[in-house]
């Protein structure tokens, strides 16, 4: 239990339904749907329309999705809804051309949109109320403006100077040429005209016709590849989790092309080196979580991308076999300068998650990738088009080399753990690169440590720059940094936050819901 003498909030606990996401609205979308009798699914999905209005930085219907559905008798669903570079998306070109990589503003990086698409096909297998519902309130803030909640606008001041560089960017996204601010009253008539269009329609109205035809010409007319057959083709996948045990747990994650092998790769290193038996505000605890991220990560740098271009298997890099194959590279008393420092794709996404009264818990994620994706914005139809294909390496050989018709590798990681047969917690973190690292940290506050879903997302963070330097949260304790320190990190405060996230758990025992929301962004919590 939480100290109320300082600072903080309390978990919210609920018995019917609840809902955590990254904003007030989106939350109060969640829970209203709840409310009319609709799923986790339906208010999941719903609540990520808003949030594509809302925090437009974040996330957009020119974005992806992935998602874990569980049910009430254990059973767990993936949802892949990434989208794929165009057909003509070919190395060689880019090789011939002289691109070292994927530049993260252009018209290259733009990858087909699978989020719509993913909403469609889990609405169509799991929802209980009309498609069009899902849409009803994000149409009504597009088209009347909602009031810009505190970390979009110090998202979006960010943005401003590129944002100007494209006509539907500065068309849309700005007020007279700058960003709004805090409590600015914006809307977007374009975006909540196609909004209402898929709502009536379905993903068809999106994938093709006019709005394809314009994303097309969008992305055409700035010397990408893109078509309107790339559109039309677009697929979203159920695929089976993978998995790994933990504190008592199975935790799952979606398989590559996303990146949560990583955090089971990063649980194996921790269960092996009974990390969780550490202080939770241990200098050890943060050096061994660290390195053993820096090991998992390199291992993704190398290995993971589109699995049909994979050349090891989940079940390999997941297996404790695996693990204990990595441990030589781990110094329990100090840093390992010769682990390569892996990469750090930025990612700007939205998480939440919901459950229902009958027994169902989705975690779901969404994002357009940079802030405000590609900064390419359709000038008639106000779709904002992510830049998911800046994750492509142009290299020959590589398994996230850019091709045809290929999906990146992803960033973005839903996570779900079961416990006895039902679903235990539902969780996700925000943050890019983070991603992985936050689910190894938050899920281990839980599980090893005794904390509420709140007090887990509120602990301290500490994650390597560019450079290999240790940003370090405002959290994180003097005595910690010292450690880190004399252990060989070099240490930094972090100047903004690392990531965000939200968390259910489930207490079937005496059958309540428990919920946080992450402070580091507008995180709201809510149920009935």
């Amino acid at each position: 239990m939480r100290r109320f003498d300082l600072p903080g909030r309390s978990p919210v606990t609920a018995e019917n339904g609840i809902a955590a996401t990254s904003h007030p609205l989106g939350t109060a979308t969640a829970i209203a749907v709840l409310r009319e009798g609709g799923s986790a699914v339906d208010a999941a999905i719903a609540a990520s329309v808003t949030l594509s209005v809302v925090e437009p930085q974040m996330t957009g219907i020119g974005g992806d999705c992935f998602a874990l559905i569980a049910q009430a008798d254990g059973q767990v669903h993936g949802m892949n809804g990434s989208g794929r570079a165009a057909a003509g998306a070919d190395l060689g070109w880019y090789l011939d051309n002289g691109f070292a990589d994927i530049p993260d503003l252009s018209a290259h990086s733009i990858t087909v949109p699978g989020a719509v698409k993913a909403w469609e096909v889990m609405h169509s297998r799991f929802g209980k109320v009309p498609f069009e519902r899902l849409f009803a309130d994000a149409i009504r803030l597009a088209e009347h403006g909602y009031a810009v909640a505190p970390r979009v606008a110090f998202d979006w001041i960010r943005q401003v100077e590129t944002l100007r560089r494209d006509e539907g960017a500065s068309k849309h996204l700005l007020v007279q040429g700058d960003a709004p601010v805090f409590g600015d009253r914006v809307s977007c008539a374009a975006l909540a005209g196609t909004l209402r269009r898929i709502a009536v329609e379905g993903s068809s109205a999106f994938y093709q016709g006019a709005v394809a035809a314009e994303i097309a010409a969008t992305v055409q007319a700035k010397g990408g590849f893109l078509t309107e057959a790339d559109l039309a083709a677009v697929e979203a996948d159920w695929v089976a989790p993978i998995a790994t045990s933990y504190g008592g747990h199975q935790v799952l994650e979606i398989p590559p092309n996303g990146q949560g092998v990583v955090a089971l790769i990063m649980m194996n290193l921790m269960t092996l080196m009974n990390t969780g038996d550490l202080p939770h505000d241990s200098a050890e605890r943060y050096h061994l979580e660290i390195e053993a991220g820096r090991i998992a990560y390199g291992v993704r740098d190398a290995m993971v991308g589109d699995p049909a271009h994979m050349t090891i298997s989940c079940e390999e890099l997941t297996s404790m076999a695996f693990a204990k194959s990595l441990m030589g590279q781990i110094d329990r008393s100090k840093r390992n300068p010769s682990v390569e420092l892996p990469k750090l794709p930025a990612s700007n996404t939205v998480y939440l998650t919901v459950a229902d009264r009958d027994g169902m818990a989705v975690s779901i994620i969404n994002s357009v990738y940079g802030s405000f994706g590609s900064q390419i914005m359709t000038p008639d139809s106000g779709v904002l088009l992510q830049n998911r294909g800046a994750c492509f390496v142009v290299a020959d050989g590589h398994p996230n080399a850019i091709g045809p018709s290929k999906r990146p590798m992803h960033t973005i990681i839903p996570a779900m753990a079961v416990k006895d047969g039902k679903p235990s917690v539902s969780f996700g973190v925000m943050g890019g690169a983070y991603q992985p690292m936050g689910h190894a940290h938050v899920f281990s506050n839980m599980v090893d440590h005794g904390m509420d879903p709140q007090a887990a997302l509120d602990h301290g963070r500490v994650f390597w720059a560019d450079d290999g330097v240790l940003n370090v949260e405002a959290g994180v304790s003097a005595e910690v940094l010292r450690g880190l320190e004399e252990r060989g990190h070099k240490v930094q405060a972090a100047e903004t936050p690392l990531g965000g996230g939200q968390a259910i758990a489930i207490d079937h025992e005496r059958g309540f819901f428990i919920a946080g929301s992450d402070p580091r962004k507008d995180g709201h919590a809510a149920g009935y």
